[in-house]
């Protein structure tokens, strides 16, 4: 059973990260302009929608590698 729910978390954080990394903008600007990121102003350096976009991508990122770790020892055992 759990190994039910951590292949289905795993697989929506997969999805999920992916589009929040294309979402972020590189050097050339990005799909996060889209969505209001160029049109805020950029005196810290980056926009509050960028700030926000990066603690999405870092918080999906850990519960993505937890849910790989997890799937790694339930299968061993």
């Amino acid at each position: 059973m759990i190994e039910v729910v951590l292949n289905v978390l795993l697989v929506l954080t997969s999805v999920l990260l992916v589009v929040l990394v294309l979402l972020h903008r590189g050097r050339g600007g990005g799909l996060s302009s889209m969505f209001g990121g160029a049109a805020s102003s950029s005196l810290a350096g980056s926009s509050v929608v960028e700030k926000n976009l990066n603690r999405l991508t870092v918080f999906t990122a850990l519960i993505w590698a937890v849910c790989i770790v997890a799937l790694g020892i339930l299968i061993k055992v």
